[in-house]
């Protein structure tokens, strides 16, 4: 099989939810029998000598099958009419720009994004991405505004802009699939954490209140006499909680800085949290005055470089003030190049004084990340559990954060 070929490479990306049937659905998919499953065959081997489909391709699957071949085409392999299939889209800009249309016209988004990813990384056409007319011609997803935040510095002031409006169209997409789920889960466990003990009716948490009152059953009459009533608080415009979420941005870790800046932005939206947003590598740089613009806060970012956690921890541990009522998220790998000794010590003090800390391996829709296994088990063992969080999971984590409740973590979790 060629390897190289995009169906097969492509549906290899499990993680990316795609298979090769989705790669196909943008070609005529009505045939049946014998010649439908020569000709799907054919374009996931990418045809050459042990091919043996026999299946020429023509129209829509020839426009396919080239597309494909200049992205994972190599340059030893031959067609079976004998052309050389050598992966390449010219390195100019209008060849990209053609290639980018033509791959838009046969193929879903999801696969669009996954072959744009690998054109990125497999043919070196980030430089590319600096001309505002290829921004343009882009299918813009979370990794790709990964790629330009890393180019950012680079980035000519031409092109600024049309970088602005891309990372801006994701990140509104961001929000409005997370933002109206984030809010109502969050404000119900700061209710939830507003216990009164003089409730309304339709204010008691019967689950506190019947445990609380066990002690009071009555065997003959088989029911409690609740002698102390547990409510929910109202809500009020008072900050009841702090949130500090400490964010590593090492380039390995792109896509988690764009979902905590997004949902960094809800939750400074909320008046009943104070929200902090500190990026760090080897150094540590506070964009909460930016808060009110999650695409600032990206822009304010700088991918790549070492990491120190110890001393973004030292930063976060000097800005708390109620530690009773604080959740501090890290969202690191912690492959730590600073005092690993010191970071375990300020997490430690911080959990003694209360503070509710989680370790989040990266907060991004892939699957497992590559981290410090070692890390993540010393943080576990302090009590700070240590895992990988999709953004879905992010509110339902924050809430049990918030009510100092049971974190949910994925199965399998380190922590």
């Amino acid at each position: 099989m060629n390897d190289d070929k995009a169906a097969g490479t492509v549906a290899e990306r499990t993680g990316d939810g795609v298979e090769a049937s989705e790669v196909l659905e943008g070609g005529e998919v009505a045939r049946c029998g014998e010649e439908e499953r020569l000709r799907r065959w054919r374009m996931v081997l990418g045809g050459g000598p042990a091919d043996g489909t026999g299946y020429a391709p023509s129209g829509d699957d020839a426009a396919m099958d080239k597309a494909l071949a200049a992205l994972y085409g190599r340059a030893e392999g031959r067609g079976r009419a004998g052309a050389e299939r050598a992966a390449g889209l010219g390195g100019s800009a209008p060849s990209v720009a053609r290639w980018l249309g033509d791959i838009r016209t046969y193929f879903p988004s999801s696969v669009v994004q996954v072959m744009q990813r690998d054109a990125i990384d497999r043919l070196g056409l980030s430089s590319l991405l600096l001309e505002p007319e290829m921004l343009e011609a882009v299918e813009a997803d979370v990794h790709l505004v990964g790629t330009l935040l890393s180019l950012n510095k680079a980035m000519p002031e031409e092109t600024k802009e049309t970088a602005r409006a891309v990372v801006r169209k994701v990140v509104e997409e961001l929000e409005k699939r997370l933002a109206s789920r984030t809010r109502t889960a969050l404000t119900g466990a700061l209710d939830r954490s507003a216990r009164i003990s003089r409730p309304r009716h339709h204010d008691i948490d019967w689950n506190r209140t019947i445990a609380a009152n066990l002690r009071h059953y009555l065997p003959e009459y088989r029911t409690i006499v609740p002698e102390r009533l547990i409510g929910y608080g109202r809500a009020s415009q008072a900050v009841k909680k702090e949130v500090v979420l400490c964010v590593d941005q090492s380039g390995s870790m792109a896509a988690s800085v764009v979902y905590a800046s997004v949902f960094g932005a809800v939750l400074a939206s909320m008046r009943s949290i104070a929200t902090r947003l500190v990026v760090f590598d080897t150094a540590v740089v506070d964009l909460t005055d930016q808060l009110d613009d999650p695409v600032d806060v990206l822009f304010g970012t700088q991918l790549g470089g070492g990491t120190d956690i110890n001393r973004a921890l030292a930063y976060c541990q000097s800005r708390i003030t109620r530690p009773a009522d604080t959740v501090v998220v890290l969202i690191s790998d912690l492959y730590e190049g600073g005092i690993k000794d010191e970071m375990l010590k300020r997490v430690a003090a911080m959990k003694a004084a209360g503070v509710q800390f989680v370790t989040l391996l990266a907060l991004s829709d892939e699957g497992a990340p590559s981290y410090d296994r070692e890390h993540a088990a010393a943080l576990a063992a302090l009590g700070a559990p240590a895992f990988a969080c999709t953004p879905d999971l992010f509110p339902d984590v924050m809430a049990a954060a918030l009510e100092k409740g049971t974190i949910p973590m994925p199965e399998g979790a380190a922590g």
